[in-house]
């Protein structure tokens, strides 16, 4: 934090740095996939743009990621590989391998050649020249099963190591089945490291080991290549081209599954890949069940085992084989407790004894965990709920562009080109619920110290679910009155301004970054870029103030 009164909202945890943030700093504004519609936001903005501003935004928000289909992968290979090929003057089996070895870095590869062929060669695995000759010779013996075959029937690598063609099939077919490794497959000989061609691997393989190869060699460009993915969507076999430091690592696939390309967990802009991390591994975690089991149990004086009280009295008795009976408040023995100790709802020894101080640590340690318990549920609960409502509001925009949207067509007596408007809002709606869904994570994260930090979030927070439920409202609700309708209705038109006013309204009330580095969106582009203060009730930023109310 640069001061008490500035604040940076975009992590979570102040100790990471803005590289570890989701954009990568300032100067990489988030790249949008908005409609061409997104509007002004509904907070009182003071704008101070300019027309230069306005062409820096535009920038940024130009696509920086190329979906390719295994046709486009093939494409790029080739041209990569026909590169170092030509400048290199060296095959193009030679060149692939170096590719293979340089994780498909064309500069990588330059610069590691042009700087010592001799090491890279030896290093790779490519010698100028065969280490073992045999010209006159008519027969050979192989290195492997040592029989005698004619010349002609003999195969070697660059190295000119011998062996017979029963023998390379089943060293090419082993290692193609132990898996990707086989790319970079050596001479058999033990003393030999050049390299196996993959047109030997072609010309030796069985039709399945050569398919296998070739698959292997497919996704060796996308694997091994810092600068493409796979989309993680389950059955997709696209993969993303990503200019890295671009900006925004929100993608998109031909799929439709929106995901980062940083951490290839589903988009979840505007929280960062750590909070994210964090979130995750804690749902999955045991460290809930014994946060739990903590708050809402106690230890057995006597086996230990935790016991959930799940009857009025405090009469206790252990589960067998321990069967030990006491008194839930106090722990002690039932059979020092009666009428006298206050029967069966009550302890004097134990409000006793907490008045004595005895109790508090373990009370507290227990109202401790019953908090951050409860803390965790309350968030939790409105993630996953946000995250149900987008799965069907997913189903509902489905159902919209398959079905309603013909039959509305239809009643209206109207193209479904002039219905635009209502895929629109509901694309913003699956797409505003995801972006809250994550700010719950963000806010469970959120130092409970910073209570201006936390202040202004929650107010962010809260206008933008607010006027997300009145879009989802009017999208889902009142639009069924119309497919319901026999004849058109004569407010249609009236409906289509509310709809189309509400999304225009819910798509500039969500920022690109939650908090401190805040943009404004107008016409659907980066309009402001700005860090925010605390001034009283007002929070100014660059360009723009905004009234908290």
């Amino acid at each position: 934090m640069e001061s008490e009164d500035e604040f940076d909202m975009h992590d979570a945890n102040d100790d990471d740095n803005d590289e570890d943030f989701y954009s990568g700093g300032d100067d990489d504004a988030a790249a949008s996939m908005d409609s061409d519609d997104a509007g002004v936001a509904d907070y009182e903005f003071i704008d101070n743009d300019s027309d230069d501003s306005n062409d820096a935004a535009s920038h940024r928000y130009q696509q920086n990621y190329t979906v390719l289909t295994e046709a486009d992968i093939r494409q790029h290979q080739e041209e990569d590989i026909t590169k170092i090929s030509t400048v290199l003057s060296i095959s193009k089996a030679a060149a692939s391998i170096l590719l293979r070895y340089y994780n498909w870095s064309v500069s990588k590869v330059h610069d590691e050649w042009f700087a010592d062929e001799e090491k890279v060669r030896k290093t790779v695995g490519l010698p100028e020249k065969p280490v073992i000759e045999y010209r006159s010779a008519k027969e050979l013996n192989c290195g492997i099963c040592f029989d005698t075959y004619p010349c002609k029937e003999m195969h070697a690598a660059a190295c000119g190591h011998p062996f017979c063609y029963s023998c390379w099939a089943g060293y090419i077919g082993t290692a193609i089945n132990d898996g990707p490794g086989c790319l970079m497959l050596r001479c058999p000989d033990p003393s030999c490291g050049a390299v196996v061609f993959q047109d030997m691997i072609n010309a030796l393989a069985s039709n399945e080991d050569r398919e296998k190869y070739s698959r292997y060699f497919i996704r060796s460009y996308v694997e091994d290549n810092r600068k493409t993915k796979w989309c993680p969507a389950p059955g997709c076999d696209y993969a993303i081209d990503f200019i890295v430091g671009s900006g925004s690592y929100d993608v998109t696939c031909r799929c439709s599954y929106s995901f980062c390309w940083n951490c290839t967990e589903e988009a979840h802009r505007p929280v960062d890949c750590g909070t994210v991390a964090k979130w995750i591994l804690k749902n999955s975690a045991e460290s809930e069940n014994m946060n739990w089991i903590l708050a809402n149990s106690k230890p057995c004086p006597k086996c230990k085992r935790p016991i959930e009280k799940n009857q009025g009295c405090m009469h206790i008795t252990c589960t067998p084989p321990c069967k030990f009976e006491f008194c839930w408040l106090c722990l002690g023995a039932w059979s020092e407790h009666g009428e006298r100790t206050g029967g069966f709802y009550a302890c004097n020894r134990y409000e006793t004894a907490k008045q004595e101080g005895v109790y508090d640590e373990a009370e507290k340690r227990r109202e401790m965990a019953k908090n951050s318990l409860e803390r965790y549920t309350h968030y939790y609960e409105r993630w996953a709920t946000n995250q149900s409502s987008r799965q069907k509001a997913l189903a509902d925009l489905q159902q919209m562009q398959t079905v309603h949207l013909e039959k509305l067509s239809d009643i209206q007596c109207q193209p479904e080109s002039q219905l635009k408007f209502i895929t629109e809002a509901w694309l913003q709606i699956v797409e505003c619920r995801r972006v809250l869904k994550w700010t719950y994570a963000y806010g469970y994260y959120l130092p409970e110290h910073e209570h201006a930090k936390r202040q202004f979030f929650e107010y962010l927070q809260g206008e933008a679910e607010s006027g997300l439920e009145r879009l989802h409202q009017c999208a889902e609700k009142e639009l069924q009155v119309y497919l319901n309708e026999e004849d058109p209705p004569k407010d249609f038109n009236e409906f289509r301004t509310k709809l189309a006013g509400l999304t225009s309204s819910s798509s500039g009330e969500w920022s690109v970054r939650c908090g401190l580095h805040w943009c404004k969106q107008q016409d659907g582009k980066l309009k402001e870029f700005g860090r925010c203060k605390q001034q009283g009730k007002r929070w100014e930023g660059q360009g723009y103030n905004i009234q908290v109310k």
